[in-house]
């Protein structure tokens, strides 16, 4: 008799385990978009701040990849345009490369004959009208740094609220309402916070592109009032 009873309570056990078990083996998966998709009504905007980003970020990789390029032999033909008093050739030089760079070279080869002062000026103004062309864009790729994670945190703020309202409503504090809930709104803060990032990196990426141009363009600036200063090509001892 007591054998039986052991048995039923063996039996019993088994039958809590598995009960136990078998909820845990039968969660239901869901795919990452089904996911994403849970965060609420703020992703839209995460959204588009996203889209716009990587269309920023695309269109400013190209314009400033381009504008970068330098024909290493631009300075050079000017020079030797320069050392034979061929000025004409030498605009002829600079207009063939639609650069930057050719642009400020431009500029100071339309100011020779003025005093050195007002050539360095020119060159260094048309440097900034570049470097304020390379630079659109880059204001609103900042704003979102900081606009995209406050917005995923107003739609978490606001979610939390929801899900205390609901239960001071029903009075139900179980932790599967609260959790399921909860986990659905930090969606919203993630992605936030991801576009923000990106934005973030994108923007300071391309300020160092940035002032890698600007110093270039101060090098070759030095270049052009050397070559100008030193007749027939003279270097330095």
């Amino acid at each position: 008799m007591i054998g039986y009873f052991l048995q039923i309570q063996n039996d019993s056990l088994a039958a809590a385990a598995n009960a136990v078990v078998d909820p845990t083996a039968a969660v239901n998966e869901i795919s990452i978009l089904e996911f994403i998709f849970k965060g609420g009504v703020f992703l839209i905007p995460i959204a588009l701040l996203l889209f716009y980003t990587i269309y920023v970020i695309i269109e400013r990789t190209m314009y400033i990849n381009k504008a970068k390029k330098v024909d290493a032999n631009m300075l050079s033909d000017v020079r030797m345009h320069l050392n034979s008093g061929n000025l004409n050739l030498a605009l002829a030089t600079v207009e063939r490369n639609d650069t930057p760079s050719a642009r400020v070279l431009k500029e100071g080869l339309l100011t020779i004959g003025r005093p050195i002062s007002e050539i360095e000026s020119n060159m260094e103004k048309m440097a900034n009208i570049e470097i304020g062309e390379m630079e659109k864009g880059l204001g609103a790729l900042g704003l979102i740094a900081g606009i995209a994670p406050t917005i995923g945190f107003i739609g978490t703020i606001g979610g939390v609220i929801k899900i205390f309202y609901a239960i001071s409503v029903s009075e139900d504090i179980s932790i599967g309402n609260i959790s399921g809930g909860l986990y659905e709104k930090m969606i919203s803060s993630g992605s936030g916070l991801v576009v923000g990032i990106v934005a973030y990196a994108a923007y300071h990426i391309f300020n160092s592109m940035i002032d890698g141009f600007a110093l270039n363009a101060q090098k070759q600036l030095l270049e052009f009032v050397n070559i100008i200063q030193r007749p027939n090509g003279d270097k330095a001892k």
